[in-house]
């Protein structure tokens, strides 16, 4: 067994260790995060924090690389058979659950059967609608056939599998949602779980048998910090190796970062204020193009972004091939604005610089995350935007957990700002069908357009991606034009890490891809194992 001590050790100057020092397995990698994770369960994860943690303790069948190209993990390979209507997954022989039981079919089909289980709370179920069956004709092989050919099919099947000997064997009647495991995961992954303590850390250890080889970072510490200017004092202290910084941190004195690399690229996703179209202030289209015409999107790009990020028009950002370029942003103008709201029936009658109608003042209170300061001064932004036209907007930040589950799964606001980090397929059927309005589920603004649900899965049947292109390109129009969001900036990624960390390298798929091949030095290393039993 191995026993891991918090406690450092002293270590060599950084400039003193070759660049190119050979691989060496110890030492531990401290992350942080501003939210803690809500299911350690790959089913039931529906925000960033718990799905960065099951990427690192469950496998898919299949993976991206860092060329954004899908090849095998638990699956060795697989054929596509029948014109897309069956897919024969060969799984790899030498897999075993961290609990040391072996990985088998029987995972898989237990597996999609959650997936597609009414009772469970997941947001992917979507994924699997169209599956018509899912076979273990034998230990090592899972046939999958579907009713109509699903674009996105292989895609899908990199959720994380999770083990049916653990959750088979809680009490008959018991809730899946509520299982022990989704807080003490059991997975294939290349890290083991060690110790939650909630709103503090989760610790992650390496699986010394994981198939691909144990990473060389010894340990895993997922430190929950709710607040990126307390994160970057714990950076300045070198008490954490990894954060996203913001612009203004990423443009920090340099004194900052000498033990520090930064890294800059486009993030695959964008930020966006969502209304809950239940709200009679916002079941008028009108209304909604009024707001976004009073918003300037360069203020926010200028002020709070300092210039790292783009102005969004959509669902899609412009390194997706389903993005449309030939979609306009809305003209800023508050005499547009005003003359949408007054066509919607919003009118200063009593001369207090507030509209109303039918004697209610246009009032409103936006929610969003605690700690993400990007946010909160894009809201204070839109409250000065929304201010001009008449509209006065109230803002509430909430700790991240009550935020998710108590506002935004329960449909409890009137507008929210947050994000999307987008698969790399285009299919968004999760987040806009009219069937996805669920609780838990993703289309929480509660959307529906007929056109869009046919769009999705006409787009989901077709593998021919000009054809598809021309799909999601319309999806990216109407929404524009819909605007269940507004859809305000393409951020891009500021990621920084520790120089004694060697291995991240930025790729088509980000930085993290080889996270697995992650190292520190020997001579370098901060933390200390010590071995018993």
């Amino acid at each position: 067994m191995v026993l891991l001590c918090s406690c450092r050790k002293e270590t060599r100057p950084l400039d003193g260790i070759a660049a190119d020092s050979p691989p060496s397995s110890g030492d531990a990698f401290v992350e942080a995060s501003l939210g803690d994770a809500s299911y350690l369960n790959p089913l039931l994860a529906s925000d960033s924090s718990s799905g960065g943690i099951c990427s690192l303790v469950y496998n898919g069948l299949v993976k991206y690389d860092k060329d954004l190209k899908l090849v095998g993990e638990l699956a060795e390979s697989w054929e596509v058979r029948n014109g897309g209507l069956e897919i024969l997954f060969h799984l790899r022989k030498d897999v075993r659950w961290h609990d040391g039981e072996p990985f088998t079919s029987a995972d898989v089909k237990y597996t999609y059967d959650r997936l597609v289980d009414p009772q469970v709370k997941t947001p992917y179920g979507s994924d699997f609608q169209m599956v018509a069956s899912v076979e273990a004709p034998d230990a090592l092989t899972v046939r999958v056939r579907y009713k109509t050919p699903f674009a996105p099919a292989l895609e899908s099947w990199g959720m994380g599998i999770i083990p049916r000997h653990v959750f088979e064997d809680a009490p008959e009647g018991s809730d899946f949602n509520k299982h022990p495991a989704n807080r003490a995961p059991i997975g294939t992954g290349p890290y083991r779980f060690t110790e939650w303590r909630t709103d503090e850390k989760i610790v992650l250890t390496a699986n010394p048998d994981y198939f691909e080889g144990p990473p060389f970072l010894r340990r895993y510490i997922f430190r929950i910090i709710p607040d990126l200017a307390v994160q970057f004092l714990e950076l300045r202290q070198e008490n954490i190796d990894m954060m996203g910084l913001t612009p203004d941190q990423y443009r920090a004195y340099p004194e900052f970062f000498r033990n520090y690399n930064k890294f800059r690229y486009p993030a695959f996703s964008y930020t966006y204020f969502a209304f809950n179209l239940n709200s009679p202030l916002f079941n008028d289209k009108r209304v909604r193009k009024a707001l976004a015409h009073a918003i300037r999107k360069d203020e926010i790009i200028d002020g709070v972004l300092l210039g790292f990020g783009r102005p969004a028009t959509g669902p899609y950002p412009p390194t997706s091939w389903a993005f449309n370029e030939s979609v306009r942003d809305y003209e800023p103008s508050d005499d547009k604005a005003k003359a949408l709201l007054a066509e919607a029936g919003w009118k200063d009658g009593d001369g207090d610089g507030i509209l109303e109608k039918e004697g209610r003042p246009f009032e409103f209170t936006l929610i969003t995350n605690q700690g993400n300061k990007l946010r909160e001064l894009s809201a204070i932004i839109l409250q000065s935007h929304f201010s001009r036209i008449g509209i006065k907007m109230n803002l509430r930040v909430l700790e991240w957990s009550s935020f998710l589950h108590n506002y935004v799964d329960k449909k409890n606001f009137d507008a929210v700002i947050l994000g999307w980090n987008l698969s790399r397929d285009p299919d968004q059927y999760g987040i806009w069908h009219s069937s996805q309005r669920g609780e838990g589920q993703y289309n929480f603004v509660d959307y529906v357009n007929p056109r869009v649900d046919e769009l999705l899965e006409k787009g989901r049947r077709i593998f021919d991606q000009g054809q598809r292109k021309q799909i999601y390109r319309e999806i990216h129009s109407i929404l524009a034009d819909d605007l269940p969001y507004i859809f305000l900036y393409y951020p891009e990624s500021l990621p920084t890490v520790h120089k004694r960390v060697r291995g991240p390298r930025v790729a088509p798929a980000g930085l993290g891809w080889n996270f697995r091949e992650w190292f520190v030095p020997k001579e370098i290393q901060k933390y200390q194992y010590a071995s018993q039993g």
